[in-house]
């Protein structure tokens, strides 16, 4: 399955750049987003290494619908680094988008997560449960699978030989074929553009290197919590999830348990795609325009 794409180059990002916003969090860094269309507030939270830009098909689907606000977090995007790397955790991310809605003055909205936006999500859930008029979660559960974690650690922050974009994006899809089947190279372009770019000096991220270290850190201390209680934290609240058919984080059990538990909440796979769906996916828009409906009446 292939939709069309809007490729990112310079000139669009540019004029991306052109409409971002910024406020100032609580600790001094400022933080950008974007902020569309009018109705349902949604803020729209990337994952671990990704930012706005991977919100772009919500942003072009439905901002006639709902205000689309996209965030890049803390040390993605255009967002400022954070000069201590044991900020980049999901509870500091969490107030920063609770800043983030004081400072446009919106009492609640929708959170939609992929991946670690997920988990911000479910943090928000336990700490900011009024603050919530639902959660969209792509591809991501109380419980994150092994597997994906190892495949994410194994490459996050360590930019990879080759010199250009072509022949890195052209390794890549190839590495990517067996979860995201029939993907082309121009869509593999538009993803991986969005987090890696050309320089003088060679290939650099558009994150800061350092959240490595804090997911090592993380990983070193064993200090995960159990999740599935801030699951429980989000009942009454309108639920949506995306899961990705090949996905390597996201397990069937897990998105089965999630399920169960909450049997009210839409539960839509997303066919062949891996972690995480590109979300211009057709069941993802008709989940996403359904579920956004819904709030509506």
């Amino acid at each position: 399955m292939e939709t069309g794409v809007d490729l990112a180059g310079p000139e669009g990002r540019a004029g991306r750049e052109g409409r971002m916003k910024y406020f100032t969090s609580s600790d001094g860094l400022k933080l950008a987003y974007f902020d569309e269309g009018s109705g349902m507030p949604m803020v729209c939270l990337p994952g671990l290494s990704r930012n706005s830009e991977d919100f772009e098909p919500v942003a072009a689907a439905f901002s006639d619908r709902a205000r689309i606000i996209r965030l890049d977090l803390r040390g993605r995007g255009e967002s400022e680094y954070d000069k201590n790397f044991s900020n980049y955790n999901v509870m500091v991310e969490a107030r920063d988008v609770v800043e983030l809605l004081d400072h446009l003055g919106l009492d609640r909205a929708v959170v939609f997560g992929t991946s670690r936006g997920g988990l911000i999500a479910l943090a928000l859930a336990g700490t900011e449960r009024g603050r919530l008029s639902g959660i969209i979660f792509n591809d991501i559960g109380p419980h994150i699978d092994p597997t994906g974690m190892a495949r994410i650690v194994r490459t996050l922050g360590i930019l990879p030989p080759e010199e250009t974009l072509e022949p890195y994006i052209r390794r890549f899809a190839a590495e990517s074929a067996e979860q995201f089947p029939g993907v082309t190279y121009e869509h593999w372009r538009t993803y991986v553009s969005r987090t890696l770019q050309e320089t003088p000096d060679g290939l650099e991220y558009r994150y800061d290197t350092k959240i490595r270290d804090a997911v090592l850190a993380s990983l070193e201390a064993g200090n995960w919590p159990d999740l599935w209680p801030l699951l429980d934290q989000c009942e009454g609240l309108p639920l949506l999830l995306l899961k990705g058919e090949n996905s390597d984080i996201l397990s069937y059990e897990t998105a089965e348990e999630m399920h169960r538990r909450r049997p009210d909440m839409d539960y839509v796979i997303v066919k062949d795609r891996g972690h995480i769906p590109f979300l211009d996916e057709p069941e993802a828009q008709a989940a996403i325009g359904k579920y956004i409906e819904a709030l509506k009446n």
